[in-house]
């Protein structure tokens, strides 16, 4: 794909001289723009967890848990480099309040921990790797803390700002605050009030060009799912007026699509990980994503106007695993294979309407990123017509809009010249800052761009077409893809046969969360069937967005040949689906 090159300041766009589009009414910032150029980057989620095996922690492990043998950020930020990511987004702090660096105001830190006598900072770090490997750096950090006693409390978000000005106070240029807008019930039985506008203006003050993250900005958006898929529609303007992060967020599927003239400038950000959870665990050594899998999701993310944020979590050691770090060099390799040729470099490019010779077709061409083609104020359905020197197969269209001046492209549709007539073969909606449409392998020598719908004359500044000999269109599959649905109401029990040792307890929802899912728990034991014995209650962290198998490790050893697990609480509300119940 060609180079794109440092965007100039808008402001200066005003003296360019007569005949450019006038903006629409929300664009985004010069860092919103540079932001979305990264493309890819890496998520990083490292913590407790990362030993413990937990999804999400409960906030009581101990500080010496952490004890990374082998921490090596410099190796995460050459994986990263060698990936092609642009930057690296560390969880500084997860839902259990563990913190990565020694912050002043928590006495659950590395400071606490016996990892490097105490003296460890992760965020230094990382940070320093990152700027020697040339990749920008930043931090998530949950407002969600199920250590600190404040929590539930008014006294509590003057703590998390301390933790913020700790965190982006000290380590650098930060480009993304990404907040998590998880918010659990407190040890008062509270949930907190958080001060979001307190929580921003902390940002802005410290790192004014980071973009912050959340389900609805202000910086970029959730996409609302895990599975690395935003929607073929996607507006990177959001409706935010009424809603907040986590439970007063957007509807997924609003999330997925944005809003056309959507209030604010806020895009979405696909976060996936590489692996089925988000932290590191031994028993996923084997399940890393595919191949075909990284390319789908590269496809359905960044080809659909989003940036992609893949998750590649360290091991115990601290360091990226082979089974990742191998991968992630295939899917490198895959990607610059597939976007070597422009095969549209050397065509013909004529268009319906141009807006005088500055802003002719040919500007898609150049590789300069503020070079575009636009038409009259009046056109908002052109055409553009490429003609190859000769027939030439292909089976991936780039086009790109230049976003600085908004998202203006409401349709479109591509057709190919057959035996001397124009035939459709793909319909799409918007395009955005890059779109890549899939189409069947064709021969050509003339390929035309119908814009179909646009809210002003369209903008685009950049069109490529590819070969991709790599990618094939698959199915997703899970080993848990069906199961039954039952009403919340309804324990399951297991029998296993005669009494057993019980480490744990495995509970698989049906793939993509069918019927719902259990995200509160009780679990009992009975060695005949009729007396039972408590084991464990519960929650499984991160079902609902992440609806995989999750593995239980109990504290203590039971015996029972019965087990029982009844829901407390369901999302939603009234069933769940289990594909799978299983001791440990």
């Amino acid at each position: 794909m060609k180079n794109i090159l440092i965007l100039l300041p808008l402001l200066a766009l005003s003296a360019c001289g007569p005949g450019q589009p006038a903006p629409m009414d929300v664009i985004p910032t010069q860092a919103q723009v540079r932001w979305q150029q990264m493309e890819t980057n890496m998520f990083v989620h490292f913590g407790p967890n990362t030993f413990s095996g937990k999804e999400w922690g409960d906030g009581t492990e101990a500080e010496d848990m952490f004890n990374p043998t082998a921490m090596d950020c410099r190796q995460w930020a050459a994986t990263a480099a060698a990936a092609g990511f642009k930057g690296i987004i560390i969880t500084a702090k997860h839902h259990d309040g563990f913190c990565l660096w020694p912050n002043p105001v928590s006495t659950h830190t590395v400071a606490q921990s016996k990892w490097m006598d105490g003296k460890g900072d992760v965020l230094k770090a990382l940070s320093e790797a990152c700027k020697e490997y040339g990749l920008k750096f930043g931090v998530y950090i949950s407002p969600w803390d199920r250590n600190d006693p404040h929590y539930g409390s008014p006294e509590y978000n003057d703590v998390f700002v301390k933790t913020l000005q700790s965190a982006l106070g000290d380590y650098g240029p930060v480009f993304e605050q990404w907040f998590d807008g998880a918010n659990g019930e407190g040890p008062n039985g509270k949930r907190q009030e958080y001060d979001w506008p307190l929580f921003h203006k902390t940002v802005r003050s410290l790192q004014p060009d980071a973009q912050m993250f959340s389900d609805v900005g202000p910086g970029c958006r959730w996409v609302g799912n895990e599975e690395g898929c935003a929607g073929r529609t996607n507006w990177s303007t959001l409706n935010v007026e009424g809603f907040s992060p986590g439970a007063g967020s957007p509807p997924v599927d609003t999330l997925n699509r944005g809003n056309r003239h959507g209030q604010a400038w806020i895009p979405a950000e696909t976060d996936v990980s590489i692996r089925p959870g988000w932290f590191w665990r031994e028993s996923e050594n084997g399940r890393v994503k595919s191949l075909q899998q990284l390319l789908r999701i590269y496809y359905e993310s960044i080809g659909r106007n989003s940036l992609l944020l893949l998750n590649v979590p360290p091991d115990t050691r601290g360091r990226i695993h082979e089974a990742d770090s191998v991968r992630l060099r295939e899917f490198r390799a895959a990607l610059d294979e597939i976007f070597a040729k422009d095969l549209a470099a050397d065509a013909l490019l004529e268009a319906s309407a141009k807006r005088g010779n500055r802003y002719k077709a040919a500007n898609l061409q150049d590789g300069k990123y503020d070079s575009y083609w636009a038409v009259p104020d009046e056109e908002r359905t052109p055409t553009l017509t490429v003609t190859f020197p000769e027939e030439r197969t292909f089976n991936r269209v780039l086009l790109q809009e230049y976003i600085p001046l908004g998202q203006r492209v409401s349709s479109f549709a591509i057709d190919v010249l057959s035996e001397g007539q124009w035939k459709e073969i793909a319909a799409e909606t918007t395009i955005g800052y890059k779109r890549i449409v899939l189409i069947p392998e064709t021969t050509t020598q003339a390929l035309r761009i119908r814009i179909t719908g646009a809210d002003a004359c369209p903008v685009l500044n950049n069109l490529e077409i590819y070969q991709d000999r790599i990618y094939k269109d698959i199915a997703t599959a899970s080993e848990y893809q069906t199961g039954t649905v039952h009403p919340a109401t309804e324990a399951q029990t297991l029998d296993l046969g005669g009494v057993k040792d019980i480490r744990g307890f495995r509970y698989a929802p049906i793939y993509r969360g069918e019927g719902g899912v259990i995200t509160r728990y009780r679990l009992e034991g009975s060695r005949d069937g009729r007396r039972w014995f408590p084991i464990r209650e519960g929650m499984f962290g991160n079902i609902v967005n992440n609806p995989i198998p999750q593995d239980v490790p109990l504290r203590d050893e039971v015996q029972a040949r019965y087990l029982r697990l009844t829901p407390v609480e369901t999302v939603p509300e009234g069933s769940y689906g289990i594909a799978a119940l299983e001791a440990l």
